[in-house]
């Protein structure tokens, strides 16, 4: 092996996707792909069909130079990785797109990508997966059997363990112990065991990441807390038992705190990481806090997922203006969790 082909070895292998083709993923890549010095300390392979990477670049105003490889097998060894590799797949035809509307063909198309890409994750040719803005509803119609595709993920790679969603944004990072279900069925989700394995997932995660000591608060999941039982006992009975325990097995943990003012402790820089208790409770927060900034990592997979938080954005697809910050935060993230995955495996 040549010394370009040791240090292209060395790199993460990082698989990125076009998203929804109705959305505007396909732009959000080009122009994460026209960033200076993207490839530098990743190995990037995009998959995609070849008409809509070309209808993301025109749109983007952007053009940008790929080298052509026929499998993912090829990607990691590859002499010269100062282009990005270009995987072209045939999943969906330009007849079948009708911008800014969730289209059965555009989730089919999106899920034979992913797939596509865990596939390579599982045989070693991926280190980490990067996927541009999908649509629940698009997917379901294409043929999602699970609630969301972080479930599809977890089944599709064989996960038995935990697993939960973190939304990141900077340094600060959110779990949830229940995610895409009706409000109503919160309160049903919450439990000792999840509580516990949602915080010490997210405080593994956060070191895999490169944040060498975090520290994590826990929420409340009643208003103030539950004053003490008189507005509900979860905190009682469920939160704070786990917090004994986290702290008893040494993770740095604090709470429960009111989920009101919880994030200006984070904020103030005190932790580094929040659990929330159940969707909106972090979501909010973060989105107001930086809504074109944020990225939501996949956690508990053996392979590092990450996408930007926000959407297709049928809005303003087609248009050329959407922002690419949470792309490349996603993209950032990703590689330093997909060189630390590729370290451990050496």
């Amino acid at each position: 092996m040549s010394n370009s082909q040791t240090l292209s070895a060395n790199k993460p292998v990082i698989a990125l996707t076009l998203g929804d083709a109705a959305g505007i993923g396909p732009e959000l890549i080009a122009r994460l792909l026209s960033q200076p010095g993207i490839t530098e300390a990743a190995n990037i392979v995009l998959l995609g069909d070849a008409w809509l990477w070309q209808q993301g670049q025109l749109t983007a105003k952007q053009t940008i130079a790929t080298q052509a490889v026929t499998s993912l097998a090829e990607v990691r060894n590859r002499a010269d990785t100062r282009l990005p590799a270009f995987l072209a797949t045939d999943t969906i035809q330009p007849a079948q797109v009708q911008r800014s509307q969730a289209q059965a063909a555009c989730g089919a198309a999106v899920l034979q990508v992913l797939n596509l890409c865990m596939d390579g994750a599982k045989r070693g040719e991926v280190d980490a997966i990067c996927f541009a803005p999908l649509n629940k509803q698009a997917m379901k119609l294409g043929g999602l059997k699970h609630e969301d595709e972080l479930h599809h993920f977890a089944e599709y790679l064989g996960v038995t363990g935990y697993f939960c969603e973190f939304n990141t944004l900077g340094d600060l990072w959110t779990a949830r112990v229940s995610s895409h279900i009706p409000l109503k069925d919160a309160a049903a989700m919450l439990s000792k065991e999840r509580i516990v394995d949602a915080t010490r997932l997210i405080y593994a995660s956060l070191k895999a990441s490169g944040n060498a000591s975090p520290k994590v608060a826990v929420a409340a999941f009643n208003p103030h807390g539950g004053d003490g039982g008189v507005c509900g006992r979860e905190e009682i009975d469920i939160i704070e038992p786990a917090v004994a325990e986290l702290r008893a097995g040494g993770v740095p943990v604090d709470g429960p705190f009111p989920a009101d003012t919880i994030f200006l402790k984070a904020q103030a820089g005190q932790y580094q990481a929040i659990v929330t208790m159940y969707h909106d409770q972090g979501q909010i927060a973060i989105k107001l806090m930086g809504f074109s900034k944020g990225v939501t990592v996949q956690g508990g997979l053996p392979v590092p997922i990450t996408t930007p938080a926000h959407g297709t954005a049928y809005d303003i697809a087609g248009q050329g203006v959407a922002d690419v910050n949470a792309t490349l935060n996603a993209f950032r993230i990703a590689q330093r969790m997909g060189a630390a995955r590729l370290q451990a495996a050496a």
